[in-house]
């Protein structure tokens, strides 16, 4: 079992500012991001520069055409120890705010940019998006790989583990602040907990005989997913965080793998191929009601599953005909069922943004691979990091909810 195990898991893991009370309103249901146009932050360069690639990485604004009038234009200057920042419609004034500045030009920039989207995007309900991260994988010498985490840009780029061993599958807690990963031993897998903030402090989640891998917290922060294999058999468990309980929801000679949440908790999602190909199943939190989810037609397998806080499932399928891997979305709501991903290679491995529109993967080209950033709603696809070695498992922060 644990010699049909490895290779299935080794594949599927393939600043405060003063703001005013108007609300602006934008289209809410539209493909079509609003235009923008920012010439900069007068009197500091460095940071007028920040501030243009967070508002063209964010994903929901595009950059205004050349000589047409853009939705939105940003005019911002430097002020002391402070940056005043205004929004304009045409030539109407529409708000403004004030913003110490970090002596980090991009910490202020992910400032500026989050706020702006939060007042443009208020039906998001989501703050500080520009200062999430992407936690990911990268092999860091041959049979060694280390958990890294980087900026929504692919910038700040910061190695979080620093062991001699494999560690995969980095995943979040509800609140940002530590990331999860499998890492392996001699005598198995065991999961570690490691905090993002310095100085970073680790600790072991689960250490039971056997495999231990594809921790996924649930929602409420009270209790983990994971697939565990303490008597030989590759099964779906639930661990009380607190309490160190452990519930059993799967049991057979299925292989399961990669867990993870509904928003609400109440459901989970993961993979199992006792039906053949490896496919997605959703059950009750107890274990009970697990369905098998319909895939695209063309699709031979379903695997690495995602769930968005808006309910829909984001997952890699191998087409039949090429080999690859694509990225499809399932949404639970409608039934609706589509590949989202065009470009050439392998997609694999899709983790939602907080904004419950990108996904962040991996793409493999001529057996190359970086990170990417797909947008479901219009397809874009826009590379995120891209560095000498092979990357793996991405996973993107939460953020702070209203």
């Amino acid at each position: 079992m644990l010699k049909k195990l490895l290779p299935l898991l080794l594949c599927i893991t393939c600043a405060t500012a003063s703001v005013n009370a108007e609300v602006i309103e934008v289209r809410k249901k539209s493909a079509l991001n609003p235009t923008v146009s920012c010439a900069g932050v007068a009197g500091d360069p460095a940071l007028g520069n920040e501030l243009k690639r967070f508002l063209s990485v964010c994903g929901w604004f595009d950059a205004a055409a050349p000589g047409k009038t853009a939705d939105y234009t940003v005019k911002a200057e430097r002020a002391g120890a402070f940056v005043n920042v205004h929004i304009f419609r045409g030539t109407a004034r529409v708000t403004g705010w004030r913003f110490p500045v970090s002596s980090v030009p991009r910490e202020t920039a992910k400032a500026i940019v989050d706020t702006i989207i939060e007042r443009v995007f208020e039906q998001l309900k989501v703050r500080g998006f520009c200062r999430s991260k992407i936690a990911f994988c990268a092999a860091t010498s041959p049979g060694v790989r280390n958990v890294f985490i980087c900026d929504i840009d692919g910038g700040n780029v910061q190695q979080l583990t620093n062991y001699r061993t494999l560690n995969v599958e980095p995943g979040w807690s509800p609140d940002g602040r530590t990331v999860f990963f499998s890492r392996y031993g001699r005598t198995g897998i065991d999961i570690i907990e490691t905090t993002v903030a310095t100085p970073r402090r680790s600790r072991i989640i689960s250490s039971f005989r056997g495999i231990n891998t594809g921790a996924a917290v649930s929602p409420d922060n009270r209790q983990m997913a994971v697939i565990l294999s303490p008597d030989h058999q590759v099964d779906l468990y639930l661990l009380g965080i607190s309490n160190r309980s452990r519930r059993r929801l799967t049991r057979g000679i299925a292989v399961e793998a990669s867990p993870c949440w509904s928003p609400d908790g109440r459901r989970l999602a993961f993979v199992s191929d006792r039906n053949g190909n490896p496919r997605i199943f959703v059950c009750n939190a107890d274990g009970s009601g697990q369905t098998m989810l319909p895939k695209i037609a063309e699709g031979a397998d379903a695997v690495t599953p995602a769930w968005s806080g808006d309910n829909k499932i984001a997952y890699a399928t191998r087409i039949r005909s090429t080999g690859n891997y694509v990225l499809a979305v399932y949404d639970m709501k409608t039934g609706e069922n589509k590949v989202i991903t065009k470009g050439a290679g392998s997609w694999e491995s899709p983790g939602w943004a907080a904004d419950n529109r990108q996904v962040v993967c991996k793409r493999t080209v001529n057996g190359k691979s970086s990170l990417w950033i797909v947008d479901t709603r219009n397809g874009r696809e826009r590379e995120l990091l891209r560095t000498g070695s092979r990357l793996y498992d991405p996973a993107w922060s939460p953020c702070t909810k209203r």
